[in-house]
């Protein structure tokens, strides 16, 4: 948990005030996303894992799976299925990798597009509820420092594991 001492409660010693632990609001925030985004991404083939890996697809040159795999962070197998269902609903295809004929790039389909269009306004509706205490420089603020901490999080040598709290 936060050991940050900048709002403490009049009194106490040190130790940051349960509303203040970072900790506590990473997981309140996250479950409160999760709620939301789940009702989101609802009809999606895959759900939030279909999302983050049309997101990923959605700029750029087409990546190879296992590259896809490791942009989201899921399993290459699982990633397999995934494709797998995803393309089942002509929303990817995949196809040799020109540079590495061994290798399948895959790629968003128009359907896949515009279906990531959709799904995009309902989180876009569903976050704003959850942020509504915020303005809109604060909402910016706050998705930068958290892709920032994400980004540390993501490339960092040290397995992160779940906290026993």
């Amino acid at each position: 948990m936060s050991a940050s001492t900048s709002a403490m409660h009049p009194g106490e010693d040190s130790r940051p005030a349960l509303d203040t632990d970072l900790g506590w609001a990473i997981r309140m925030v996250s479950s409160a996303f999760r709620r939301v985004a789940t009702e989101s991404v609802a009809d999606l083939p895959g759900g939030a894992r279909a999302y983050l890996v049309l997101v990923a697809l959605a700029d750029g040159e087409p990546p190879s799976q296992l590259a896809l795999a490791k942009a989201v962070s899921l399993d290459r197998t699982v990633m397999t299925y995934l494709l797998d269902d995803l393309e089942a609903h002509e929303l990817v295809t995949r196809r040799p990798d020109p540079r590495d004929r061994r290798a399948r790039q895959v790629l968003l389909t128009n359907t896949g597009r515009a279906r990531l269009d959709q799904v995009r306004d309902n989180l876009a509706t569903a976050e704003a509820k959850l942020l509504v205490d915020l303005d809109e420089h604060d909402a910016q603020q706050l998705r930068t420092l958290l892709a920032r901490v994400a980004q540390t999080a993501q490339s960092s040598t040290a397995p992160l594991t779940e906290p026993n709290c």
